[in-house]
């Protein structure tokens, strides 16, 4: 084999294997139980061929030179039969990683709240609290209550998305976000009263997403995990106000 064979080689499955089961043995080593590990691995796994299938399909609209209409016709067959492959193996693979008992969890709101799904939320929601505000404090017993409560809203399916859907809720409504936590949040001259307390707190950022989505559903969940109503009506006026 040539330097050149060698740089083009593609990875073989037993070497992807033994990568995958290093990282879960490293995982384990720092305390991350083997299903969330693998929960993780997959929902890594499942981006990966989305990723390919999107980029993939941008490559195959685009025929290569001017080769008459026979080639692109076959080429653009061609690409899409690509794209259509790599859409239904990036589907099955996110379906077994947000629900690999079975399809019946997938669609069910009602599902549990497992703990990785609360760690990637709060790992999500942090550095967008940081960019609205310097200060960002809460209880970790109350901040893991709020977090349940929040994805609890959302399918198994939802909550593997909500890190770009809570990017795309700041971008699109940054403006409104900076002058709600310039008005509301620490700092402020309402920083003192408790209804706003939950300003202080990444979580703040999910909770307005669903007032914002879904308000009546969370308050649903809100008042069956019994967090203080004064937190969630605070958000709710001072998400209007700032409007």
């Amino acid at each position: 084999m040539n330097a050149a064979e060698e740089h083009r080689q593609e990875l073989d499955a037993v070497s992807i294997l033994n990568a995958k089961r290093t990282l879960l043995h490293l995982l384990a080593r720092a305390g991350v139980p083997a299903g969330d590990a693998e929960g993780l691995i997959a929902l890594v796994e499942a981006g990966a061929l989305a990723g390919a299938h999107e980029e993939a399909g941008a490559l195959g609209r685009s025929v290569p030179g001017d080769k008459g209409e026979p080639y692109e016709s076959g080429w653009l067959d061609g690409a899409r039969a690509v794209t259509d492959g790599l859409a239904e193996l990036a589907e099955r693979a996110l379906s077994q990683a947000v629900d690999p008992d079975g399809p019946a969890g997938a669609s069910d709101a009602r599902s549990p709240v497992g703990r990785m799904e609360v760690e990637r939320a709060k790992v999500a929601v942090t550095p967008l609290h940081l960019t609205f505000t310097a200060d960002s404090d809460l209880d970790p017993e109350v901040t893991e209550q709020v977090l349940v409560a929040v994805l609890a809203t959302m399918t198994p399916r939802q909550r593997a998305g909500y890190a770009g859907r809570l990017t795309q809720f700041t971008a699109t409504h940054q403006t409104r976000l900076e002058r709600l936590y310039t008005e509301y949040g620490p700092g402020s001259a309402t920083a003192i009263h408790g209804r706003y307390s939950l300003l202080h707190s990444p979580t703040s950022v999910a909770v307005l997403e669903r007032l914002a989505t879904t308000a009546p559903a969370l308050r649903e969940e809100w008042d069956a995990a019994e967090l203080p109503p004064a937190w969630l009506d605070g958000l709710l006026t001072a998400w209007h106000t700032a409007a």
